[in-house]
C-alpha cells in the first residue's frame, strides 16, 4: 500500500513553500518521521518527515517546484511491498558495484548548511563518513575533509595542462533566488518605500565592557555555559533605553501607533541561506547571560538550519551587528513593521580626546536607523546617547540609569 505524503502546516500566513532539496531518492528505505526533503519558506528552511516507514517512491515534484500546504510530493511506498521488487530482481546481482550508489543517496541527504559546506569546499560528500546522527554528513564533517585534501590535491598536477583550454572563456551562472533571498528583497524595499527612514550616528567607547568582559569572561562561561560576548550588553542597555523612549520600540498599524510594553528583540545572526532575524522575547525580563545563551542557541540552530519560523515572527526592535564581518560604519534598513534597527560595527583603536589629553580608545560607530513618522530626531538622539551612557558605564545596567 502507498501513502502519500504531503506539505504540512508550515506557520502562520504562510501558505505555501519551494522544495529545496531531496533527503531521499527513490528506492531509499525510510523510516517512520524521517526527514524525506528540505522545504524553503519565507523564513526558515522546514523538512518534511515521512508519516510511515517504507520505501521512497516516486518524487511528485522536483527541486524548485513551488508547493501549497496540503499538496502531494511524493509516495512512500509499503516496506514489504518493496522488497518483493528487488526479489524478482534478484538474479541480476551481476553488478554489484550497485551498493557503491549508496554513498550517493547519503550525499543527497544533505542540510541547507552542509550542502553550502559542500559547495564553498569542493569535497565530495560521497567520500566522507558522516558523523551525524544516522550517519549523515555535518558541516564539520566537510570541512574536516577540506582541510585534509590538500595533502592529495598535489597529485592532480596534471590538471593545469588542460587549463589552457578554457582561457578567454567568460562564463555566467543564473542561480533562482530562493524563497527566503526573495522575502528579504521584498521586505527590505518595501520599508524604503513606506517608512519615512533616516539613521543617525554616534559612537562609543568600548573600553569599560572590554575591560569587564576580559575580567569575568573565564568565571562568566564556566557558570553559565556560554562566552560572554559583546551582545549582551547592548541588549540590556537597548532594553533600558526602549523604556525610556517607547516609540523606538512602536510601529505604525495603519492609522495607530501601537506601543509596547516588552522589548522583543530581533537578533541578525548569520545562516547558510542569508542573514535571518529570531527575537529574543521578553529581553527586558532576561539577564546578560540569559541573552547570551539565548543568542548562542540562535547562531548554532542558524547554521544547522533548525531555526523555527514562531522563533523569527514578531520583534519589537532589531539589533545588526555588522561589526563581526569587519564593517566601519553602515545604514541598516528598518525591519518592518517595526520602527528602528541599531547598527553596531566594528571595535578599532582610534585618538580620542579625555580631560583635554589626546588618548588612544576601542572605539565603536553606533547606527539607528528610524521611521522618522514615528520617531523624531531628539528621541532617535536621545536613544542612542542612552546606549553610549550605558556601554561606557556598564554600571548603569546594574542601576537602572
Amino acid at each position: 500500500m502507498a501513502t502519500e505524503v504531503k506539505v504540512p502546516v508550515l506557520g502562520e500566513s504562510i501558505t505555501e513553500a519551494t522544495v529545496g532539496e531531496w533527503l531521499k531518492n527513490p528506492g531509499d528505505p525510510v523510516r517512520a518521521d524521517e526527514p524525506i526533503a528540505s522545504l524553503e519558506t519565507d523564513k526558515v528552511s522546514v523538512e518534511v518527515p515521512s508519516p510511515v516507514a517504507g520505501v521512497m517512491g516516486e518524487h511528485v515534484v522536483k527541486v524548485g517546484d513551488t508547493v501549497e500546504v496540503g499538496a502531494v510530493i511524493a509516495i512512500i511506498a509499503d516496506a514489504g511491498g518493496a522488497t518483493a521488487a528487488p526479489a524478482a530482481a534478484a538474479p541480476a546481482p551481476t553488478p554489484a558495484p550497485a551498493a557503491a550508489p549508496a554513498p550517493a543517496a547519503d550525499a543527497a541527504a544533505l542540510s541547507p548548511s552542509v550542502r553550502r559546506a559542500v559547495l564553498e569546499t569542493g569535497v565530495d560528500p560521497s567520500t566522507v563518513q558522516g558523523t551525524g546522527k544516522d550517519g549523515r554528513l555535518t558541516k564539520d564533517d566537510v570541512i574536516a575533509a577540506a582541510t585534509a585534501k590538500p595533502a592529495a590535491a598535489p597529485a592532480p598536477a596534471a590538471a593545469p595542462v588542460a587549463a589552457p583550454a578554457s582561457t578567454g572563456g567568460r562564463k555566467e551562472e543564473r542561480v533562482r533566488m530562493t524563497r527566503l533571498r526573495q522575502t528579504v528583497a521584498k521586505r527590505l524595499k518595501e520599508a524604503q518605500n513606506t517608512a519615512a527612514m533616516l539613521t543617525t550616528f554616534n559612537d562609543v567607547d568600548m573600553t569599560a565592557v572590554i575591560e569587564a568582559r576580559a575580567k569575568y569572561k573565564d568565571l562568566f562561561e564556566k557558570k553559565h555555559g556560554v562566552r560572554l560576548g559583546f551582545m549582551g550588553f547592548f541588549v540590556k542597555a537597548a532594553c533600558m533605553a526602549l523604556k525610556d523612549i517607547p516609540g523606538v520600540n512602536g510601529s505604525i498599524e495603519g492609522d495607530e501607533i501601537v506601543y509596547h510594553d516588552y522589548c522583543d528583540v530581533s537578533v541578525a545572526v548569520s545562516a547558510p541561506q542569508g542573514l535571518v532575524v529570531p527575537v529574543i522575547r521578553d529581553a527586558q525580563d532576561l539577564s546578560v547571560a540569559g541573552i547570551e545563551r539565548t543568542i548562542g542557541d540562535f547562531g548554532k540552530r542558524a547554521k544547522d538550519g533548525t531555526l523555527k519560523m514562531d522563533e523569527m515572527k514578531g520583534g519589537t526592535f532589531t539589533i545588526s551587528n555588522g561589526g563581526v564581518f569587519g564593517s566601519l560604519m553602515s545604514t541598516p534598513i528598518i525591519n518592518p513593521p517595526q520602527s528602528a534597527v541599531l547598527g553596531l560595527h566594528r571595535i578599532e583603536d582610534r585618538p580620542v580626546v579625555r580631560n583635554g589629553q589626546v588618548v588612544v580608545r576601542p572605539m565603536m560607530y553606533l547606527a539607528l536607523s528610524y521611521d522618522h513618522r514615528l520617531v523624531d530626531g531628539r528621541e532617535a538622539v536621545t536613544f542612542l546617547v542612552a546606549i553610549k551612557n550605558a556601554i561606557e558605564d556598564p554600571t548603569r545596567l546594574l542601576i537602572d540609569l
